[in-house]
């Protein structure tokens, strides 16, 4: 063997020890100058966070601070799923639903108020945002909440969602669509049947030439039959 190829191998192993260190340099500068981009807030304030799981239509599960935590929408209350008394409320699986379809739709940022974070069952109390689009507004714009649980100070938001509350039941979609079911204390299920119950929550088609052909106009948003996915150019009518 020549002496120039003796050398030649010896530079080998060097050579592959500086390719193995630029590409851990390399790993470490796109980790923490790209990925971290990622979870950057959309704006001051919010908080991004992991979904773990959406529990009903105010509540969902998410890792916060390294672990799994419950968290209860700020000003808001939609029907409940399973009510230890009444059961399953009008509305509340469609809220479930609905809530259920936003948090898989986007980036999930939290907004804490300047008042408690933690309510009395150690869950925390947050507004909720899907690409910075507050979901409390929404599910009550559409229907399916009432503004509820009002404690100062945390109270930043109330306004809008009064707002958005107020248009809805001008629409009379969703809950507004049953006579005395909304109250200051909650929602009164007793005063409505099991069946008004099951027919809010039949009202499902796979697309629009099935939904057409029991309402050929279309229906509008917080209609037991309105699916976003239906609503092609986003006016609030579904297979118009």
């Amino acid at each position: 063997m020549t002496k120039k190829n003796t050398s030649a191998m010896k530079k080998r192993p060097l050579q592959t020890v500086v390719v193995f260190i630029l590409l851990l340099v390399g790993t470490y500068l796109y980790n923490t100058f790209f990925l971290e981009e990622d979870i950057e807030p959309s704006r001051s304030g919010l908080i991004p966070v992991e979904l773990v799981k959406t529990i009903d239509g105010d509540t969902i599960k998410i890792r916060y601070e390294g672990k799994e935590q419950n968290l209860r929408y700020l000003l808001i209350d939609t029907p409940e799923t399973n009510h230890p008394r009444l059961g399953k409320q009008p509305f509340g699986q469609q809220a479930k639903e609905r809530n259920q379809e936003l948090m898989n739709s986007g980036k999930l940022e939290i907004e804490f108020d300047i008042g408690e974070r933690i309510d009395k069952y150690g869950r925390l109390l947050a507004y909720v945002y899907i690409d910075g689009e507050s979901i409390q507004e929404k599910l009550i714009e559409e229907g399916l909440a009432r503004v509820a649980y009002v404690y100062p100070p945390n109270t930043r938001h109330l306004d809008p969602f009064e707002k958005a509350q107020d248009r809805a039941k001008k629409k009379g979609i969703g809950i507004w669509t049953l006579e005395d079911y909304v109250t200051n204390r909650g929602f009164d299920g007793e005063s409505h049947t099991k069946e008004e119950v099951s027919t809010e929550q039949q009202e499902h088609f796979n697309n629009c030439t099935e939904l057409r052909k029991k309402y050929p106009k279309g229906v509008k948003k917080g209609h037991p039959a309105y699916l976003e996915k239906m609503d092609g150019n986003k006016n609030g009518y579904a297979c118009e």
